[in-house]
């Protein structure tokens, strides 16, 4: 598995990494240097989200030792903002002639699964969900099935990047908080709206465990806009022996009450995660990525969790949930493997 996000997951060991604190309401990707993995002439045509996609991308493959990525599915919300609004502008500007076709072709949400199948010469299966808060969650649903069908491994993920024109149109509804509030201080009230983030996040899946495995996701449930007793029932049957609760708490007092009633449903030990990522459509596959890496290593990094008061010292089975604006819920269960 691999991860470019606002944090430093893309290089080294999660249990000595910096926590990256913003006092700003948008948090941005440390951005890794591509040369080692994107040749210079493609580099210059890529926006970043498609250099962070398929960076993370052959990233995952390289630390997971697979020669091939198999088939390809990937899940985004946005795709490439930079290269749509690009193309937007120049409708205007041009009048509707001599339009550029690049921005208009990279702004496809394929754009990265072909980009990696380019690069690694894969022929298989290629996939991309655009779902809003479902994307990621779809795509890793979709690769389960091809895994029961016989397929040996996928290569799964998702990216995700946010603008500043983008930013402002979100603030106009109102989804980030009207007063810079950084990270550190996120949970500290609950007010309307959170801060924004973006990343990418790829994993080889595999049907049976590896040397190479990290966990292993033994569970998951996409709900829409359920009720608190639908809610309340899955979150029950898929966590109640859990050990870790890993929340999507994102600070917004406007859908509080969802991670109130989980806490009330798995009154467990708890983590959030948007505070090193943001809020994003498919912000979970972040949250899966941290929820391998804690179970492999065996440790929580005190420093990327400062208001948590007292962290677990062992677990075994993690519990995800996770919601998109109190539209698209998921739950996912991660357990520990080798050891």
């Amino acid at each position: 598995m691999a991860a470019i996000s606002p944090q430093h997951t893309f290089d080294g060991d999660i249990t000595t990494a910096p926590f990256v604190q913003t006092e700003s309401n948008r948090l941005v990707c440390i951005e890794p240097d591509y040369k080692p993995f994107i040749p210079g002439n493609s580099l210059r045509r890529m926006t970043r989200v498609l250099r962070m996609g398929l960076t993370t991308a052959l990233k995952c493959l390289a630390n997971s030792g697979v020669a091939t990525p198999g088939p390809i599915v990937t899940g985004t919300g946005k795709g490439s903002l930079q290269d749509t609004e690009k193309f937007i502008k120049e409708i205007e500007q041009y009048k509707e002639t001599a339009l550029n076709p690049t921005p208009f072709i990279q702004s496809t949400y394929n754009s990265v699964n072909g980009l990696i199948a380019l690069q690694q010469n894969g022929t298989d299966y290629n996939n991309t969900f655009v779902h809003r808060g479902f994307s990621f969650e779809n795509a890793l649903v979709d690769s389960m099935m091809l895994l029961q069908e016989g397929a040996s491994h996928t290569l799964t993920g998702s990216f995700e990047e946010m603008t500043e024109e983008h930013f402002y149109i979100k603030s106009r509804i109102g989804q980030w908080r009207t007063a810079p509030v950084g990270n550190t201080r996120l949970f500290e009230q609950h007010l309307p709206g959170t801060i924004s983030g973006e990343g990418s996040a790829f994993f080889v899946l595999t049907a049976a465990q590896t040397p190479a495995s990290k966990a292993a996701i033994s569970g998951i449930k996409l709900l829409y806009k359920p009720s608190e007793e639908r809610l309340s029932a899955v979150l029950q049957e898929l966590g109640a022996d859990a050990d870790l609760v890993i929340s999507g708490d994102n600070g917004d007092s406007n859908y509080a009450r969802y991670y109130e009633l989980l806490g009330e449903v798995l009154p467990k030990p708890a983590i959030p995660f948007k505070h090193l990522c943001g809020e994003y459509d498919t912000a979970g596959s972040f949250a899966l990525w941290l929820a391998a890496a804690l179970l492999d290593t065996g440790k929580i990094p005190g420093e990327w969790f400062p208001m948590v008061k007292e962290l677990p010292g062992e677990f075994r089975k993690v519990v995800i949930y996770n919601h998109f604006f109190g539209e698209q819920h998921t739950v996912m269960v991660v357990e520990k493997v080798n050891g």
